[in-house]
């Protein structure tokens, strides 16, 4: 409790940034189908939100460094808060897609600064259970950014005023804590090359676990309009998803700590495929039937990133971490600006089927490079300990220096 307390300003500041960007995108979409925008320009406003976050994860640690933690993170948050208000002077699709990658932006810088001032305070002995609360904290806001969603009207001025200002809100309680500020840290080196070097399945996992998320939680409310569902039920439809992730992260953790990490992500993949393939071909589900197409996607998509990413550290020396750590993010976000521009452009010529037909078909191409990588390569003879990576910026990769080696 006293850890919790200690760190409160920071966790309230998560949970106002996740309320507020969290609902940006599925606001976005629905308020885009309702200006008349068509599905590539509603799935180009999410492509251009992941070309933002991959700036912001560049720049990020690089302007603690010039700054400081407090002035970077308002700074970030500025930049969020012009993205989100900007949306309410212009109904025009490419103004939006520019505001949005203002908004990318703002979401990676701001939780680099949080995370750097997480990893910095907390020792070995506290930094699990701080991480766990910072894990609810992202979790159990994220599902309620999808649920405020249901109450906001879509292209509607009070709508984007009230996230913009829950996203201002996200200033106090990091302007006004009475923390000590951490030292700025150095900004890891970028290089992609070294997790392919590592792992060439765990790029193939993060990139489809980009093309799944990432065009899921950014087409997903295009999806939803097409097959009918209203804009308080699609809010629903995008929390179920996010709800079967927070549910199968343990189980499938405690199975990636004791078998084989690449038959766990195959079997994901698999189970992945068939959950794609009925949402797909079977048509005319009550509302009850999609929500559950929605959880089960989301217990066998949410999981595949931490799975590749730990698989890949498997093979990382200790000095590598971080570096890995960045690269594997760096692949993310290459999968993640091109996925919902790609699935929106699918859905508008072959209609909403389209969406889960491309994410199976990525899948199917992970499985079988994951059995042609089983035959190149045995299993690693020690690996680390499974940690829930949010995918939020590069510093996710700092905290893994807490693990203590493994015993051969």
């Amino acid at each position: 409790m006293r850890l919790i307390v200690s760190f409160a300003a920071l966790f309230l500041s998560v949970i106002l940034l996740q309320l507020s960007s969290g609902g940006i995108g599925p606001l976005d979409a629905l308020s885009g189908v309702a200006l008349g925008f068509t599905a590539t320009q509603v799935g180009l406003l999410g492509s251009a939100h992941f070309l933002g976050f991959f700036v912001g994860c560049w720049w990020a640690p690089r302007l603690m460094g010039s700054v400081g933690h407090s002035r970077a993170f308002a700074a970030f948050t500025a930049l969020g808060t012009i993205g989100i208000l900007g949306h309410v002077l212009s109904d025009e699709a490419l103004v939006w897609t520019i505001l949005r990658i203002g908004q990318g932006v703002c979401v990676a810088g701001c939780y680099t600064v949080i995370e750097a001032w997480l990893q910095a305070k907390v020792t070995n002995e506290t930094r699990g259970r701080a991480m766990g609360a910072y894990r609810l904290a992202d979790m159990t806001a994220n599902l309620g950014a999808q649920l405020i969603i249901s109450v906001l009207p879509p292209a509607h001025y009070v709508s984007y005023t009230l996230l913009a200002l829950i996203c201002c809100a996200a200033l106090l309680p990091m302007t006004v804590t009475k923390l000590t500020q951490p030292e700025t840290p150095g900004a890891p080196r970028l290089a992609p090359a070294l997790a392919w070097t590592r792992s060439p399945l765990a790029v193939a996992g993060v990139l489809v676990a980009a093309l799944s998320g990432a065009s899921f939680r950014m087409v997903g409310p295009l999806y939803g309009t097409e097959v009918g569902l209203q804009t308080n039920q699609i809010a629903l439809f995008l929390a179920a998803f996010v709800a079967g992730g927070a549910l199968s992260q343990y189980p499938i953790g405690w199975l990636a700590d004791r078998f084989d990490r690449r038959h766990v992500l195959i079997w994901l993949s698999v189970a992945a495929i068939a959950s794609c393939t009925f949402t797909a071909l079977v048509t005319g589900l009550s509302t009850a039937g999609i929500m559950l197409t929605a959880t089960v996607f989301g217990l066998t998509t949410f999981p595949i990133y931490s799975v590749a990413a730990a698989h890949a550290h498997d093979f990382a020396e200790s000095h590598e971490r971080v570096e890995l750590s960045a690269a594997l993010m760096f692949w993310y976000a290459v999968g993640a600006i091109a996925a919902p521009y790609v699935a929106s452009a699918l859905i508008q010529t072959y209609g909403p089927p389209a969406l889960f037909a491309m994410i199976a078909v990525g899948h199917a191409v992970l499985v079988v490079f994951g059995l042609i990588r089983m035959r190149a390569r045995p299993a690693a003879e020690t690996r680390t300990r499974y940690i829930y990576a949010p995918r939020t910026s590069f510093t996710v990769g700092r905290l893994l220096r807490g693990l203590r080696a493994p015993k051969n």
